[in-house]
């Protein structure tokens, strides 16, 4: 997602984020002038272009004023490829993943589209110019009124907001071309399928609460036809939604899936990890194990090279955690800014999706050949949810991971 930046964003430590919970904080002094806001806007087209070619999808976002869906204090945020806390425990989505949804949806200008989680407003924002109408739906009253009026006071007039429960639709409005959901259920709502016109298509995150799969949708022939695109981590759908979750077994425990990087999609892309950038599944033979390893590499410093991965861990039950890796080394530089890294990052949240800690190993520089690196490291804890993140934040050269592992160790 992040790509390199120039005036007038000055200096940023590098940046992760996962569903609005930052790995690292940005240090950056963004200008407030018309003229760098436009500058910032079109930096941010170039960091998504690595998940985003849809001309028109980088057009919307290129033009859509994101400083202005965000709270004051985070504005200087505003334009870098990540997610932001909006208050009421939700976040606005990087902009990276807004785009690809929006690629995937494959929006067309006669499209009735609609939006499940208005959230700030930003993604209904991005549909507005690409389709005819777009109706978005919010659970949470306070966001669900600040965003139709940002969305009415911006001029967004094909944009029709209310206040209630996704799960059931908008069934005044149906039937839709397509259906978008940002926020994740465990299995697709009955009535976003009775109300997706046939041939239509719907983007959604499926599946556990912190493992989840972005899949693509489509309706023949009153069927749906599922498409598995990328492994996600995106807020757990309230309301019905919750209410009929079935999945009973233990989310506290820490595991990791498909560390071995062995498991991928129909197109190649390995499950269990995403927001990847800069990074590949390799089957040559600098390949440790198995048929795959993880390969990230950078030319850039302003460019980082990286995949995440979200488990449960109850810092109430278990003390600490045992995390280690396979990992080798080809011409990664000495650290010479604090801010750059290279390694493993462990950052833990508690049941609100607040920080409550995170954790460094490494960071691991020059060059060397396949050896596990191991770390035991305490659990905060108010600890309830962690985000690791494996690669070069700020380094370059060139990271091969495999065998990547968490375990709780008794106290």
């Amino acid at each position: 997602m992040l790509a390199r930046f120039a005036s007038p964003i000055r200096k940023l430590s590098r940046i992760l984020a996962v569903g609005g919970m930052t790995l690292l904080v940005a240090q950056a002094a963004l200008a407030q002038r018309p003229a760098d806001l436009a500058a910032a806007r079109q930096q941010l087209v170039e960091q998504v272009k690595e998940a985003v070619s849809d001309p028109r999808v980088l057009e919307a976002i290129g033009k859509t004023e994101r400083h202005l869906f965000v709270p004051a204090d985070q504005r200087k945020n505003a334009y870098f490829d990540m997610a932001l806390p909006i208050g009421h425990n939700a976040t606005i989505s990087p902009p990276g993943i807004v785009g690809f949804m929006t690629e995937q949806l494959d929006p067309k200008p006669t499209d009735k589209v609609l939006e499940i989680g208005t959230g700030s407003g930003y993604q209904a924002a991005i549909l507005s110019p690409l389709v005819d109408k777009v109706y978005t739906i919010e659970i949470t009253e306070p966001l669900g009124r600040r965003a139709a009026a940002r969305l009415k006071q911006l001029g967004y007039d094909n944009v029709f907001c209310k206040v209630g429960d996704g799960y059931e639709g908008w069934p005044e409005h149906a039937p839709f071309d397509k259906i978008i959901v940002t926020c994740s259920p465990e299995k697709i709502p009955v009535p976003l399928v009775e109300q997706l016109l046939e041939g239509g298509m719907m983007v959604i995150p499926l599946g556990e609460r912190f493992q989840q799969s972005l899949c693509l949708v489509r309706k023949k022939d009153g069927e749906l036809h599922r498409e598995v695109l990328e492994s996600t981590f995106f807020i757990p759908m309230t309301g019905k939604a919750e209410e009929l979750r079935e999945r009973l077994g233990d989310e506290a425990t820490p595991q990791l899936e498909n560390g071995g990087f062995e498991e991928t999609t129909a197109r190649g892309v390995p499950l269990g990890w995403y927001y990847l950038r800069q990074a590949e599944l390799i089957n040559d033979g600098r390949v440790h194990a198995g048929q795959r390893s993880m390969r990230f590499a950078s030319e850039s410093k302003e460019r980082t090279a990286h995949a995440l991965q979200a488990f449960g861990c109850d810092g109430e039950r278990f003390r600490q955690l045992r995390v280690s890796a396979l990992v080798r080394l080809d011409r990664v530089p000495a650290v010479t800014d604090r801010s750059d890294f290279a390694g493993l990052q462990i950052h833990f949240y508690d049941d609100r999706r607040m920080s409550v800690g995170s954790q460094l190993i490494g960071p691991w520089t020059g060059t060397s050949d396949w050896s596990r690196r191991e770390e035991v490291i305490r659990i905060p804890p108010r600890a309830k949810l962690a985000v690791l993140g494996i690669g070069l934040f700020g380094l370059t050269g060139e990271m091969l991971f495999d065998d990547v592992r968490v375990e709780a160790v008794s106290p």
